[in-house]
């Protein structure tokens, strides 16, 4: 059985705890182990990198010695959650003298960075560390026909790590695919979704996910399938205030691509955390009832 450290998060707690539910158990039918770390804190979200950086890596740094303490690579299903560990990561191993600033301060809890673990997003252990072929074994109602628009977002591949193709990925594509699911043609599966642009720009914020919404109906997509937990709000939460604001009449589910799989494996929706959604799952629920 394949373990890693596992990093929630602090939306997966409560706002995204379908993610949670349906990360688990999918994994757990992947024969994959997500050790939870034990008293991990948060990892200073977009903004606190912008505010104190010294800071935002120590608190980033303060999770990857724990998960290196297990002797585990870190996996974290939030996008903004990977990319801040992950470019933490890179960071203090590429600067020594940043990296002993923040050893300093882990002295505290007995800790130390070394940069011995590596940080992935789930769904490259989906793709990559279990492999397609893996999970087409587990399939047993595939979703023939589900036709899905990948919603990437905009920090699972930017900034640029290693040798990623960040214009025309294929990976989100590939795994749909493995669950028989059609991926659709889906133009803005990179954009941005607006973030927390949605606290201090509203007409600029609803401008971008309509957008997204209107692009992923316009290409035949019976839902929407993200990695992360503040698209999946923007896109899902915010589909009647862009209707009031634009006059349009968009109603599209919005799913963790966990949520697909676990449907594919056969998991009971409840168990995936599906049925507390805003719009509903239930034509999506179909496809896996064949």
């Amino acid at each position: 059985m394949k373990k890693y450290a596992y990093f929630p998060g602090c939306s997966l707690e409560k706002m995204a705890l379908s993610y949670h539910d349906s990360a688990i158990e999918t994994t757990r039918k992947l024969g994959v182990e997500l050790i939870e770390l034990e008293d991990w804190n948060c990892c200073g979200a977009t903004a606190y990198f912008h505010v104190d950086e010294l800071l935002a890596h120590t608190l980033c740094a303060r999770n990857l010695a724990m998960a290196e303490k297990e002797n585990l690579d870190l996996v974290a299903p939030c996008s903004g959650c990977y990319k801040n560990m992950y470019f933490a990561n890179a960071n203090l191993k590429r600067d020594p003298d940043l990296a002993e600033h923040i050893n300093y301060a882990l002295e505290e809890d007995n800790l130390r960075f070394t940069g011995s673990s590596a940080v992935r997003h789930l769904m490259e252990v989906f793709v990559n560390d279990v492999g397609l072929e893996e999970i087409k074994t587990k399939v047993t109602q595939s979703l023939d026909g589900l036709r899905v628009a990948p919603y990437y977002g905009c920090q699972i591949l930017r900034p640029r790590k290693d040798h990623e193709d960040v214009e025309e990925p294929q990976f989100f594509e590939d795994l749909l695919s493995a669950i028989g699911a059609v991926p659709v043609e889906f133009p803005l599966k990179l954009r941005c979704c607006g973030g927390a642009l949605i606290i201090t720009s509203r007409p600029s914020a609803l401008s971008m996910v309509r957008n997204l919404l209107q692009s992923a109906v316009d290409s035949g997509a019976s839902v929407i399938a993200t990695a992360c937990p503040l698209c999946q709000v923007n896109l899902e939460c915010y589909q009647k205030q862009v209707n009031q604001e634009f006059g349009t009449e968009l109603s599209i589910p919005v799913m963790y691509f966990t949520q697909l799989v676990g449907l594919a494996f056969g998991i009971p929706p409840k168990s995936l955390g599906i049925g507390t959604e805003l719009v509903s799952t239930r034509p999506i629920l179909s496809y896996a009832e064949k």
